[in-house]
């Protein structure tokens, strides 16, 4: 039984006297197995079962850039058990928006999806940011990231990168059919708007994985996205990992 201890956390004034907390919380537990520390996420006596499935951890291992990374392998495991189910039905898949593509890389490496030469993988992101765009700077934001993230993809040619603000350039680049649908844009306006093009897009079964979903500090993403999906029948499942899941 493994643990997975990482040191970010965000929205913390000092990161020592939060370790100091943990660490006497796992102290006084009488069984220290199943511990994750990270990602604003404590928890322990958990199965944690990601941490058994060799080749997605080595594929963690080699893509993560820092600790940040690193403390996303829950929310990540999260998007691949989606993206298999997505294997099983017709259509294509969509991850907006994707950043250093991290997550879309330890996707393909896990289920091979060059092999897959009849589905498709649409990647999105503006890749850049200035004062003029509403979704916030990160920190490899740059002129040369599209290229870079193009790059990381060069071996998987059923992968199209796409740099462009979200919805608008939906118009040009998308697919007809969905399988599986990563939403990850930082900003109300620009999923609302994915979501009006592309969710009806998706077929039935297909996985959406809303990763701001449960992030106080995005939480106009979901007082806009909770009507919306009522308006429709649905219930976003708000996870421990501060995403939600919907499964059409």
């Amino acid at each position: 039984m493994k643990n997975w201890l990482s040191s970010a956390f965000h929205g913390t004034q000092n990161y020592e006297i939060m370790h100091f907390g943990f660490q006497t919380a796992i102290n006084v537990i009488s069984d220290q197995r199943g511990i994750f520390c990270g990602d604003n996420l404590f928890t322990y006596n958990k199965n944690l079962s990601f941490l058994d499935d060799q080749p997605f951890m080595a594929s963690i291992e080699r893509n993560v850039t820092n600790e940040i990374d690193r403390s996303l392998v829950w929310r990540i495991a999260t998007v691949l058990w989606g993206f298999r189910r997505g294997l099983t039905l017709e259509g294509d898949f969509v991850e907006c928006a994707c950043y250093k593509g991290m997550t879309a890389r330890v996707i393909c490496d896990n289920v091979d999806f060059a092999r897959h030469t009849d589905r498709h993988y649409y990647l999105y992101d503006l890749f850049d940011h200035d004062p003029s765009m509403p979704h916030l700077p990160m920190l490899e934001h740059s002129a040369r990231l599209y290229d870079d993230v193009c790059r990381k993809f060069a071996d998987v040619p059923n992968v199209t990168v796409t740099q462009g603000r979200v919805p608008d350039t939906l118009a040009q680049v998308a697919p007809e059919k969905i399988a599986f649908m990563h939403l990850d844009l930082n900003n109300a306006d620009a999923e609302i708007g994915a979501l009006d093009v592309l969710f009806d897009r998706m077929v039935p079964g297909a996985v959406l994985v809303l990763d701001d979903y449960g992030w106080l500090d995005y939480r106009p993403q979901k007082l806009a996205e909770d009507p919306w999906f009522l308006k429709r029948g649905y219930h976003v499942l708000e996870l421990p990992t501060g995403q939600g899941l919907v499964i059409k």
